[in-house]
């Protein structure tokens, strides 16, 4: 986590600044922030520079159904459920003396809100199928993409709960808007991934760097990490030239936006039969390529969310793509 507390932006310096005057309180913190801005690693950060010494420990609300991340925050008791074969401890218990990371918090359901609002007060949880409540000493943090305060105002969070997690708010800038970072991190991640995979160090060139502070960053931090790794995976130069970044999953750079998508070679033998997308040959009239792969983009994206079910997921593991950047480009194309 060396990367957090090394910025050359004036907005992040405030934010780290924060952090490490509030990790040594059992204070609340809410950290705010576009998906992949760091929230997680922020939080880590005020864990390990608290006096907690109970463990860290992360769960994800958006991740697992509502039924099930009742029994993951607050455990359950032998039989409480059919396949309660054996009474497990919940989040709650095991971050007992430490510090539990609620991410996503802005999608709990309803009823859950309704539980976590009763342990924040009452310091205890009771497990499904229990009997008896089960004291705890757990510090919150607590992290969401959304605008809880609208969330309130429409009715989808609960005011008590939002006043309980709203104590110290700690608000990530996205990437984009600390582009003096990016040269910092992307060297880092660069040597980062070197290491791990014991290849020889490289480096971007000034084009390459210039084409990736060009760039809008939907995936925010997260996004730069991945693509890092890819180019060490994939490019066998020691410099990384603005034409390798047209490499598998590549991003869209430069001010004019143009996408370089991945573009596997048997894609261009798709005939006008298959399921409606017809790709036109290159005559001396030229082709329109942006509307061209635009038209490719949301074939592949409904089409994958097709065979998902809906489960977007699953739909972004079909196309190799992060979580992330498959629902920014649902969001691109409103098909959300």
């Amino acid at each position: 986590m060396s990367y957090l507390i090394e910025t050359h932006n004036s907005v992040m310096k405030e934010v780290y600044q924060l952090a490490k005057k509030v990790a040594p309180s059992n204070s609340t913190v809410l950290i705010l922030g576009e998906s992949g801005t760091g929230k997680e690693v922020l939080a880590k950060y005020i864990h390990f520079n608290s006096k907690r010494q109970g463990p860290f420990v992360a769960i994800n609300c958006a991740a697992i159904p509502e039924e099930l991340l009742e029994a993951e925050l607050f455990g359950y008791e032998k039989g409480a459920f059919t396949g309660a074969i054996k009474t497990k401890p919940g989040k709650f218990e095991i971050a007992n003396k430490g510090t539990l990371f609620l991410d996503e918090i802005g999608d709990l359901s309803a009823k859950l809100q309704a539980k976590l609002l009763r342990v924040l007060q009452e310091r205890q949880v009771e497990r499904l199928g229990g009997e008896h409540p089960i004291k705890v000493d757990v510090r919150i943090i607590a992290a969401t993409n959304k605008d809880l305060e609208k969330e309130v105002e429409a009715g989808r969070f609960r005011e008590d709960l939002f006043y309980r997690l709203n104590v110290i708010p700690i608000k990530l800038p996205p990437l984009r808007k600390r582009k003096e970072d990016i040269a910092l991190l992307a060297n880092f991640f660069l040597k980062k991934v070197c290491e791990r995979e014991g290849v020889p160090l490289k480096r971007l060139s000034e084009k390459s760097l210039q084409r990736l502070l060009d760039y809008h960053w939907p995936g925010n931090v997260r996004e730069l990490e991945n693509l890092v790794e890819r180019l060490v995976i994939l490019t066998d130069k020691e410099i990384i030239e603005p034409e390798d970044l047209s490499y598998p999953f590549g991003i869209s750079l430069g001010s004019e936006e143009i996408e370089l998508i991945r573009t596997p070679m048997s894609l261009f033998s798709v005939s006008s039969n298959q399921e409606g997308l017809a790709l036109p040959d290159l005559t001396e009239e030229g082709v329109d390529l942006i509307s061209l792969i635009k038209e490719i983009e949301v074939f592949y994206l409904k089409k994958a969310l097709e065979k998902a079910s809906g489960v977007k997921t699953k739909a972004a593991k079909l196309l190799k793509l992060n979580r992330t950047t498959f629902i920014e480009k649902l969001k691109k194309y409103n098909l959300a």
